[in-house]
């Protein structure tokens, strides 16, 4: 005796296994962003970090601060200026200049990027 029936799945068993994956996704890509907008604010941490100890490097080495971060690269504190992960460019930085001109030009580097971080605080005051 054989049976004739189709081994195939039914609407219903397509319907059931399509609403599971919806569900997961749901509680999946939320996080997925989460981290990835937590990793890019990582690294705008770091960039920083290495960009002011830049400068406090060339302002202990030549008594005075560089004209423009181009001036990091020239003298190799830098090997090149980091791109700004949250603009996704080297221009984009906010040079503080020093309180007196015949100090140099840049004495203080933050982001150029609008917003806020998960913190809450605006991220041109990090």
């Amino acid at each position: 005796m054989t049976d004739n029936s189709n081994n195939g799945f039914t609407l219903i068993e397509l319907l059931v296994v399509m609403v599971i994956i919806a569900t997961l996704l749901t509680i999946a890509v939320p996080r997925y962003f989460h981290s990835v907008e937590k990793s890019k604010e990582a690294v705008l941490r770091q960039d920083l970090s290495l960009m002011r100890d830049a400068i406090d490097k060339y302002y202990g080495d030549n008594s005075k601060y560089p004209d423009k971060l181009e001036d990091l690269v020239k003298k190799k504190y830098l090997r090149s200026i980091p791109h700004d992960p949250l603009t996704e460019a080297a221009t984009s930085w906010q040079l503080v200049s020093p309180p007196g001109p015949e100090q140099g030009g840049v004495f203080d580097v933050r982001s150029g990027a609008s917003g806020s971080g998960l913190d809450g605080s605006a991220y041109s005051e990090w």
